[in-house]
């Protein structure tokens, strides 16, 4: 009785496999031998055979059209399955398509085509940030987590003496306007009051605002154009070499008049060397 992959063998001189091989190597390659299209050839393996209950063991040689496996019946590695269209097809497997910055690596399931993600990164191909993460334009962590990476804080900002002695500079501004420069966003600000500059050449008027891309997606600090701010941040040498930077550890809040007067007080202890004990 035929089996599902090559005909029962034939005791060809007192050999199975020998008839099996003589009948592969004159071509005679049957239907049985379920290579899916895939493949002109197949051999006689005697252990699948005897495992199969004396059925079955044909094995197909060089599979053709990006497939695998003994019967051709499945994608080989970097290509996966077109549910679309039958495995007999010549174009049942396509290529793996993960995005070069978003996936871990080349090789997809060969299944259902998922790329295999870094961390924070989603979709078949991993072309996308998942919900709770924002881009970062940087290749080895493309998608980070807003909540761990700016660790804001809850409840209201205030305002006092150790925050103020803390940073490098505090400065009142006005968001002029906002242009994209590669990995930053780049602020012009009006510099209305300085009230700590430090080692920074900050002077009143018109200056760039540096911050770069990651933070800005986070939105630490939150910033919007035309709008007055209270800023509080560090030294850094910005990309121009003339303006001033802001980061996640910047302390940026929407500006209130009567806040004023109290950063004058704080302007007065500092030059009384109270900054020293805070």
């Amino acid at each position: 009785m035929p089996g599902p992959d090559l005909p029962h063998p034939i005791a060809i001189s007192g050999s199975p496999l020998r008839a099996q091989l003589r009948m592969v190597s004159r071509g005679n390659l049957k239907p049985a031998c379920n290579c899916n299209l895939h493949a002109r050839r197949c051999r006689f393996n005697m252990e699948l055979y005897k495992l199969s209950g004396r059925k079955s063991g044909g094995v197909c040689l060089h599979c053709r059209h990006n497939t695998a496996g003994r019967h051709c019946h499945y994608c080989k590695e970097g290509f996966y399955r077109d549910m679309g269209k039958p495995i007999t097809h010549r174009k049942a497997c396509k290529a793996c398509d993960c995005h070069p910055v978003g996936a871990a690596g080349k090789t997809c399931n060969q299944t259902t085509g998922q790329c295999p993600c870094k961390d924070g990164v989603t979709g078949i191909t991993c072309n996308r940030c998942a919900k709770g993460y924002q881009q970062s334009r940087s290749p080895i962590a493309p998608c980070i987590n807003c909540d761990s990476y700016c660790k804001a804080s809850k409840g209201k900002l205030k305002i006092n003496m150790k925050k103020y002695c803390k940073k490098d500079y505090a400065v009142q501004i006005h968001i002029l306007k906002a242009d994209k420069a590669g990995d930053w966003w780049k602020f012009t600000v009006n510099i209305i009051s300085v009230y700590k500059q430090g080692t920074s050449r900050i002077r009143r008027g018109d200056q760039s605002l540096w911050i770069r891309s990651r933070d800005i997606a986070c939105k630490c600090p939150k910033i919007k154009p035309l709008k007055k701010y209270l800023l509080l941040g560090n030294a850094e040498d910005s990309p121009d070499q003339s303006g001033i930077v802001a980061d996640k550890s910047s302390l940026v809040i929407q500006w209130r008049d009567t806040w004023a007067r109290r950063l004058r007080k704080f302007q007065q202890r500092e030059k009384k060397g109270k900054c020293k004990k805070a």
